[in-house]
């Protein structure tokens, strides 16, 4: 039998305060939680009997009560822009490790460029939103990941080879985060601690498809982290169309929302729009997506789309993309053309995990 895993907790759902409390119930030193916590976020060690300046006791009850790792790095892609994606593999409830080929897998990336190193993570497995265009959502949500778990990926991306210093967070791999609210944030606060990865509030991006009620809770999380708005498109109906999940709120009430956003906290949004080609890529689009952004002073982060097999749509033309920019840049508004990355390895939400998942069921 496995053991199961509320026997053993896993470090990266612990703070300082549960470290130590853990420890004292071994009878180890107060000081043996700094020295765990500095093993794990600041040399990277996830395995207790590296960990040589801790006594042989604490490496034994570290090694019989703690787990470190609970997922499994199922494959690894490398681009050669330098992307580089790991496929993970998340255990069942109750199990402490994942099986060798799991069916709840996710995706973390780490994309580099001159001065940052990105690491884009999931908050949840699959996705309950099921935007049309993106591979995440096939197949519907198949539950939510752990704090402890949100924070690992980014621990598995900082050993990657040549990464150095994790500078940002995205949170726009799988799931929707703010649906996995508790989990995310007290990740957010570990990410940001000087004791976890010590990243900056305002490096850390929280991307959401707009749920009204949980945008107005996140007014009052106390780190200044940046919140973007996947829009992907300016009118009510055509974005019903391909995010199902907007038949839920209106584009009117995230504005609202969003408003709050900006006042309660004072941190301008980011409109994240992918281009589709011939669907939400004219010109009446970007007029309106003008509107929207200067209503909100909002930046605007046009995205090109990757095609996906068995999806029913394009990538725009690099024209087409640069006359939608030209017409936002024409109505005042901040404007940035995402780049691709990692288009050799399908580094795209979700495609590595529905090519896995697929293989999987073919192989039955």
């Amino acid at each position: 039998m496995p053991a199961v895993a509320a026997e053993r907790p896993h470090l990266f759902d612990l703070d300082p305060a549960a470290v130590q409390a853990w420890c004292s119930e071994r009878s180890l030193p107060k000081f043996a939680a700094s020295q765990i916590l500095d093993w794990v976020y600041a040399k990277g060690v996830g395995d207790s009997a590296a960990m040589s300046n801790l006594s042989k006791a604490a490496r034994a009850a570290l090694s019989e009560g703690m787990t470190f790792v609970r997922g499994r790095p199922l494959r690894h892609q490398l681009a050669t822009d330098g992307t580089q994606k790991i496929l993970m593999g998340w255990p069942d409830e109750g199990e402490v490790l994942p099986m060798a080929e799991p069916s709840r897998q996710t995706e973390c990336v780490m994309i580099p460029t001159d001065d940052r190193r990105t690491a884009c993570i999931s908050s949840q497995v699959g996705c309950p939103v099921g935007c049309r265009f993106c591979a995440s959502g096939i197949g519907g949500l198949d539950g939510n990941l752990t704090a402890g778990q949100i924070v690992e990926q980014v621990w598995h991306l900082s050993r990657l080879e040549g990464v150095g210093r994790i500078s940002n967070i995205v949170f726009m791999g799988m799931g929707e985060p703010l649906a996995n609210y508790n989990a995310v944030t007290a990740a957010i606060r570990t990410l940001h601690a000087p004791w976890g990865f010590g990243i900056s509030a305002r490096r850390i991006t929280v991307s959401t498809v707009g749920l009204p009620a949980a945008i107005r809770k996140f007014c009052s999380f106390e780190l200044p982290v940046t919140l973007a708005l996947s829009l992907h498109a300016p009118f009510d109906d055509l974005r019903r169309e391909i995010i199902p999940w907007a038949e839920y709120s209106t584009i009117a009430e995230l504005l609202e929302a969003c408003q709050e956003w900006f006042d309660r906290t004072g941190r301008e949004i980011t409109l994240e729009y992918i281009l589709l080609g011939r669907v939400n890529d004219r010109a009446e689009h970007a007029h309106e997506l003008a509107r929207l952004a200067r209503t909100l002073r909002a930046n605007v982060n046009l995205i090109r789309y990757n095609e996906v097999q068995g999806m029913p749509y394009e990538r725009p033309s690099s024209d087409d993309v640069l006359a939608f920019q030209e017409i936002l840049r024409s109505k005042g508004v901040n404007v940035h053309i995402r780049a691709s990355r990692g288009r050799d390895i399908a580094a795209a939400c979700g495609q590595l995990r529905h090519e896995s998942l697929r293989r999987d069921q073919s192989a039955a």
